[in-house]
């Protein structure tokens, strides 16, 4: 039998078998029911930033940088990470937080620095930049592709002895004693495994909740329009608008990709079933913001749409945690949007919880992460927190 059993093959539980094996544990099997990546991952936006007021999400952040900018040299294939940068602007009331959650990041080893208005101007020329009061820029920031960065960590895990089994669906997580002794399949099949890894995103809270154990997750779908901008813009950098609540950044060879950060009321949808294009309302809401924020655009045209689910825990942070009243049972799910940004830190974390129990990095304390914590009220925010736009951030 395995001594590891991890659900669900995407980012984090690819990743969670890549930090397993760098760490000597192989006897792991990986079961997706579909396959690596086919869910929420392959339709992240991809940003890549370290800009965080929870020091333990940018601390996650910036040792998740170290994987991307060397993925051939440590998962032996490229990974799609762009290394455009990243600015984050924001107005009057949210100067203060800004410079404090700046100090914060770079207390746990994030690479960001105050940059002027002139300089914006310079990386985006057809801004308008006169609302903004302050910039931060993270010269390591970007864009990657989730769907790539999974099949990476799965080569990679696999290459060290992993086992992958796909179009395989978990119904059951067993137990006994209180304790995980492995998981059920859809045919009736009992993987018996030491230990269990739960990455299923939203398809984790019945698994959990089968033992009496409650995942506060809301599923929201998140609605992503492609601007064609109608010129040659450069090479823009991700730029993220705290006044406006939108991310924009370059989509391949001459896009753009619009995201809307306003999160104070979620769309909840079934993962399972759910349109896979924008609204009307959201196209509009996109035409508005990018032609506010970007009215130097030549001729920008909607060039196309999709939409993804987020799988948003009450405090917009994820659950990586050892399941109380179930020993061996990890949870890494809830990610809020922040999946793939962090997910090599995800795996690193996840592993240790397998192997040690608790975080191998002092500066990512997995009690912040824990379960119990929404039980308790103790929710993971920042103390630095955006007037206006908390919820990413």
């Amino acid at each position: 039998m395995p001594e590891v059993v991890i659900i669900g093959g995407g980012l984090e539980g690819c990743s969670t078998a890549w930090a397993l094996a760098r760490r000597g544990v192989t006897d792991v099997q990986i079961v997706e029911r579909a396959t690596v990546g086919s869910g929420g991952t392959g339709k992240s936006s991809g940003v890549v930033r370290c800009h965080y007021g929870v020091s333990s999400l940018a601390a996650m952040a910036t040792r998740s940088l170290d994987v991307f900018e060397n993925a051939e040299d440590v998962l032996g294939l490229d990974v799609g990470f762009h290394q455009t940068g990243y600015v984050v602007g924001v107005g009057p009331e949210n100067v203060d937080a800004l410079h404090a959650s700046m100090a914060d990041q770079r207390a746990v080893g994030v690479k960001t620095e105050d940059i002027d208005v002139s300089e914006v101007a310079e990386l985006w020329p057809v801004a308008d930049l006169d609302p903004f009061a302050a910039f931060a820029w993270e010269a390591r920031g970007g864009y990657g592709d989730a769907y790539q960065t999974a099949q990476a960590f799965s080569a990679a895990a696999r290459r060290a002895g992993v086992r992958l089994r796909q179009g395989t669906t978990v119904t059951a997580i067993n137990a006994a004693g209180g304790r995980a002794t492995g998981v059920t399949l859809a045919d009736g099949t009992e993987i018996a495994a030491d230990h269990v890894v739960l990455a299923a995103g939203p398809w984790s809270v019945p698994l959990l909740a089968a033992h009496g154990v409650e995942l506060p997750i809301t599923v929201h779908r998140e609605q992503i329009v492609l601007v064609d901008p109608g010129q040659d813009l450069g090479p823009v950098p991700v730029f993220s608008d705290l006044i406006s609540l939108q991310y924009i950044r370059p989509e391949g060879p001459g896009e753009l990709l619009f995201g809307n950060s306003d999160l104070s009321v979620l769309e909840p949808a079934d993962p399972d079933r759910y349109s896979n294009q924008a609204t009307p309302r959201a196209i509009d809401i996109a035409v508005e913001k990018v032609g506010t924020r970007l009215p130097g655009l030549a001729d920008p045209a909607i060039s196309s749409t999709y939409a993804g689910c987020y799988d948003v825990t009450p405090d917009f942070n994820p659950v990586i945690s050892r399941v109380e009243g179930v020993d061996g049972l990890v949870a890494a799910a809830g990610f809020s949007g922040h999946g793939f940004k962090i997910s090599p830190a995800v795996g690193r974390l996840a592993a240790d919880l397998v192997v040690d129990g608790r975080s191998s990095d002092s500066d990512i304390p997995e009690t912040d992460f824990r379960l119990a914590r929404f039980a308790e009220g103790a929710l993971l925010r920042s103390p630095h927190p955006y007037v206006g736009a908390g919820q990413m951030r």
